[in-house]
């Protein structure tokens, strides 16, 4: 039976009808390439798109996946958030887009992008270049234009079906009732009828009221996102008292834009008609709210109240807003309930914001509150001020959560010219970008700001700091480019006496100094971090200023000395309770205990570390965890906890698309292959990460290092070594990967690697607590909705971390968690 791997939001409520539609699109979905949805705001896109993934997910074995795009402004940024979603990293040195079709390539799936409309060139370009070169994809598109690319079937989303026009009044009796089954037949009629019975429990379709909704649907025209707004007015109108009004409100808002299709004039005054029945503090709030993405209660009392309406009358108008349909609520995210508006609602309710003349006033509110937000997560997240672990966790979470509200304020600062506040955020956001691997999304954000005109006006203090974060973000890709910007932002930041940022740049600095080589420089620059950050009670720069001293350290074979520092480290970290920073300094300590030929203690700091690393998703240090793990098994002899590691590291690592981890890991599977006593495969996997190296522009492996893979094959003879490296070289990324796991290949899909990799691809360690609990409850056959309500968690939730287990496994089914999970328990 096929595995239903679907990677999609939770839907609010019940989907009703279009099963003829589903059937269709199904088919069309397996013929087309692209396959766009189409139509005007509120015909349900979105709702129908979802319901296809969901239905169709077990035919697609790399999964359904979603990407929303409504939130994002940026068309630059279209590629970063699909990457995302899909768990791809930037790699150095190369356009994401290319990362991206390659970590695509080998895989069947169903990749959908909602609400694309106002990007529609990036959506256009990105598909294409993923279609061409990804023959086991399928794009499915919401949009209210087409994309207009070769491989694109458009498919109009109709209307909900209708009863006809007909009799008026009511009917009692037989009549009455056979009027009521009929009128239930109807798609847009049972809607209306669900949408009221939440709305008023009790409420059903009968003899007595059948007539009217069968008039307020056709009235209508079966939009969906309409009747969903007529039928939440049953809780203090009757059906008939609804049908009057309305056709009152569209005599008088039917004279609009009469350029737009009849359904959008239609749509428009059923909101119109909703926003009309609002209390007048109702409506304040209402069009306020527009100015967010989605929101907590807090955000709304923060950005939205004034003299004009209190604070603590925010929550009783927002619940007033969700009983009208006008605010949809989200799953709770970090403690805090969370509210959106859906897209149409949203732009009628800015357009009415507009209209009072207070569009500026709230958007520079919200400016202003996201700035305050910022700033505040960067002092708790990087130590500035005392606060828990947890607490420092949740400033990294929280970026994921504000995302759309962060794009939109930046974009606004952007179309505004507004250099300072630009700058600052960036500054303020940069631990996520660095900390979660987002170097092209922070680079996309920041280098347009540094290019206005008014960033030479901006005082220095600002400017130093986002320059250091510039550099910072170069440093993964170019770290001569890296250099300067670090050393402009250090005079910057010392002229105006920022300590923190000063003592950031010189880490930088020695680090850029270290990985060049220039180890006296290197230490000179962080010797002088460390200074300035003991004097300011800085414990973040003073802990990584004594990290990169022992990484110097061990770079000139003083590990007694290196050691002592990393233990110093870890000290300074625990004692401001920043663990990721722990987690850091344990993964050099591993390092250094791997070096002195201490097995015991390299495995139990890796051990430490991963755990901590996992929490705040630093996939690239996770994969090198899990490969030290590897390593620290291959040491001790142990190949198959060594494989398990290895094969978790490297699968991780290919899954994301980052080649240095890809060609890292080969490197490590070439050193089981010698400790296995299989000296053809090592030559090919060697041979296989060079290559890779090189088309990376990776540094090549040094002779010695790579001789010592290639003499056990020297037996062979030369002429045979010879042809075993030029096989590794015409390897591709996921022939290598498949033949480091030693796996049957079966093509499309290299990912089938991690289809069969059915049990232990990685350690029990590997998982938080919490997730190993998950890890469990799906063992025993619990759905997301089963878990969310074990674990008092909202179903959102529940998947976020079911697909966080997926990926730090490498798996891709449920039943590949189960089969792990059964197998851990048998060896204990």
């Amino acid at each position: 039976m096929a595995q239903v791997h679907a990677h999609l939001p939770e839907e609010p409520n019940r989907f009703i009808g279009r099963e003829r539609e589903i059937a269709e699109l199904r088919g069309m979905l397996r013929q087309a390439r692209a396959l766009t949805l189409c139509g005007p705001g509120g015909i349900g896109k979105t709702r129908l798109a979802l319901r296809i993934l969901t239905a169709a997910a077990a035919e697609y074995p790399d999964g359904t996946w979603f990407v929303e795009l409504a939130d994002l402004r940026q068309p630059d940024l279209v590629v970063s958030r699909v990457a995302a979603v899909l768990g791809v990293s930037e790699e150095a040195g190369r356009p994401l887009l290319d990362t991206l079709a390659d970590a695509l390539r080998p895989r069947r799936m169903v990749l959908a992008l909602d609400n694309c409309e106002h990007l529609i060139e990036a959506c256009a370009e990105a598909c294409g270049r993923l279609l061409a070169s990804s023959p086991g994809l399928r794009v499915l598109v919401t949009s209210r234009e087409p994309l207009r690319i070769a491989a694109e079937t458009v498919w109009q989303v109709p209307s909900l079906s209708v009863a006809p026009g007909g009799a008026e009044g009511t009917a009692g009796g037989t009549a009455g009732d056979e009027r009521a089954a009929e009128a239930v037949r109807y798609e847009a009629v049972r809607l209306f009828g669900d949408r009221a019975a939440a709305a008023r429990p009790g409420f059903v379709i009968d003899a007595g009221n059948a007539a009217a909704v069968a008039a307020i649907c056709l009235a209508l025209d079966g939009i969906p996102l309409a009747i969903e707004l007529a039928a939440a007015r049953v809780r203090v109108l009757s059906p008939e008292q609804i049908r009057a009004r309305m056709d009152d409100r569209f005599g008088l808002l039917t004279a609009g834009d009469r350029s737009a299709a009849p359904r959008h004039q239609t749509l428009r005054a059923t909101i119109a008609w909703s926003y009309e029945l609002l209390t007048p503090a109702e409506r304040i709030l209402f069009r306020r709210l527009s100015v967010f993405s989605g929101w907590s209660l807090e955000m709304a009392e923060a950005v939205c109240a004034d003299q004009a309406m209190a604070p603590a009358d925010v929550l009783e108008l927002i619940a007033a807003l969700m009983d009208k349909s006008l605010v949809t609520p989200e799953p709770t995210v970090l403690g805090q309930a969370r509210y959106r508006m859906l897209d149409t609602i949203r732009e009628y309710a800015a357009a009415l914001l507009a209209d009072a003349g207070e569009s500026a006033a709230f958007q520079l509110r919200l400016r202003e509150y996201s700035l305050r937000t910022a700033e505040r997560n960067l002092a708790i997240g990087m130590a500035r001020v005392p606060a828990s672990w947890p607490a420092r966790v949740d400033t990294f979470r929280r970026y994921d959560v504000e995302a759309g509200n962060l794009a939109q304020v930046l974009s606004w600062c952007l179309e505004h010219g507004d250099a300072h506040t630009g700058l600052q955020m960036c500054a303020a956001v940069s631990p996520c970008w660095i900390v979660l691997g987002m170097f092209a999304e922070g680079r996309e954000w920041l280098d347009p700001f540094l290019a206005l005109e008014a960033a030479s006006g901006v005082p220095a203090g600002v400017r130093g700091a986002a320059t250091v974060v510039r550099a910072q973000l170069a440093m993964s890709s170019d770290p001569a480019a890296a250099e300067p910007l670090a050393r402009t932002g250090l005079e910057l930041c010392r002229e105006v006496g920022d300590a923190f940022w000063t003592a950031v740049a010189l880490n930088l600095l020695s680090e850029i100094a270290l990985h060049t080589g220039r180890a006296e420089e290197a230490a000179d620059c962080a010797n002088r971090a460390l200074a300035v950050a003991q004097a300011a009670g800085d414990g973040w720069n003073e802990g990584y200023a004594l990290g990169t001293r022992a990484a110097i350290a061990a770079g000139t074979g003083k590990l007694r000395e290196a050691e002592q520092l990393a233990s110093a480290s870890v000290s300074v970290m625990r004692r401001i309770d920043q663990q990721w920073g722990v987690a850091r300094a344990l993964l050099g300590l591993g390092d250094l205990a791997r070096l002195r030929a201490h097995p015991g203690e390299a495995h139990s700091r890796y051990v430490e570390a991963l755990p901590i690393l996992q929490e705040v998703g630093a996939r690239p240090e996770i994969a090198r965890c899990l490969a030290g793990l590897g390593r620290v098994a291959m040491d001790l002899g142990a190949t198959r906890e060594a494989r398990q590691y290895l094969a978790g590291s490297l699968q991780l690592s290919h899954a994301t698309g980052a080649r240095i981890g890809v060609a890292r890991g080969l490197e490590a599977f070439a050193a089981l292959a010698i400790h296995e006593h299989r000296p053809e495969l090592a030559v090919q996997l060697i041979a296989a990460a060079s290559a890779l190296r090189e088309t990376a522009g990776l540094p090549p492996l040094p002779g010695a290092r790579a001789e010592r893979y290639l003499a056990p094959a020297r037996r062979l003879g030369d002429a045979a070594v010879a042809r075993l490296w030029a096989r590794g070289l015409a390897l591709s990324s996921e022939d290598a990967v498949a033949l480091a796991l030693a796996l049957e290949e079966e093509r499309p899909g290299a990912l089938r690697v991690v289809q069969t990799y059915e049990v232990a691809a990685a350690p029990p360690s590997s998982l938080t607590r919490r997730e190993q609990q998950i890890a469990a409850l799906i063992a025993a056959g619990h759905s997301n909705k089963d878990i969310a309500a074990e674990l008092s968690i909202s179903p959102t939730t529940a998947a976020r971390h079911v697909a966080n287990i997926l990926a730090k496994l490498g798996f891709r089914s449920r039943t590949q968690i189960a089969a792990w999970v059964a197998d851990r328990q048998r060896r204990e």
